[in-house]
């Protein structure tokens, strides 16, 4: 129940907060793009919620859980969160002037993309057990290496990647997109950080490189 509760108060503050960034700017509630992309984000977040609370309560734990401790990964979580927070704000200040014209079907295509994205994030977390928001080893942690993880080594960032890419696109806003694009440079400093303390602290992880090449992006990076 103490974590039902946690995870709910979480929940609202987060639906709270960017109904906020969005509908403020924006100036009026009638910001028919933002509701679609509320809805299409808080929920699914709300069933994957449910599942592990019921299936993995400990999973939902450690994705609650606690704040990054290296220097590094504080910067890269402090400096996502000021791009979304301005990523927002100019969605909705698009929407309010009219800078944008995105096409409907540019919108339609790209909230598919959002929820594929959201199903390949629970799809890491179903493969993964030792997933949590911060970099970290911990104690009988072993190398995953099958479904995702055997096609990129941080399947959970890419995901990510395309995720936040299609926000500002949902919302209807080029100009967002601007705010958004820096979030790839980010997850690319947070792999190569969190590769270091793997190498260090995870065994079998240098013969997990050596099997799987490619970070985020297959025959790419």
């Amino acid at each position: 129940m103490k974590l039902a509760i946690s995870a709910l108060i979480k929940f609202t503050v987060g639906l709270a907060l960017v109904g906020l960034l969005l509908f403020l700017p924006a100036g009026t509630l009638s910001y028919a793009n933002g509701w679609l992309f509320i809805g299409l984000l808080f929920l699914p977040m709300l069933l994957l919620g449910i599942v592990l609370l019921i299936r993995s309560p400990k999973l939902l734990e450690k994705r609650l859980g606690v704040k990054e401790k290296e220097n590094t990964q504080k910067g890269v979580v402090a400096a996502s969160g000021l791009l979304f927070i301005a990523g927002f704000a100019v969605a909705g200040l698009d929407f309010r002037f009219g800078w944008s014209e995105m096409p409907m079907w540019v919108v339609i295509v790209t909230s598919v993309v959002l929820l594929i994205s959201y199903a390949l994030y629970a799809e890491v977390m179903r493969e993964n057990a030792y997933l949590s928001r911060t970099v970290e080893v911990r104690e009988g942690q072993k190398v995953v290496d099958t479904g995702l993880y055997g096609i990129v080594r941080h399947p959970m960032y890419a995901v990510t990647v395309w995720l936040f890419l299609s926000i500002p696109v949902v919302l209807g806003s080029w100009w967002a997109c601007l705010c958004f694009l820096p979030y790839v440079a980010l997850i690319v400093i947070r792999i190569i950080n969190e590769e270091k303390l793997l190498l260090a602290e995870l065994e079998g992880y240098e013969e997990y490189k050596k099997r799987v090449r490619y970070r985020l992006l297959p025959f790419i990076w």
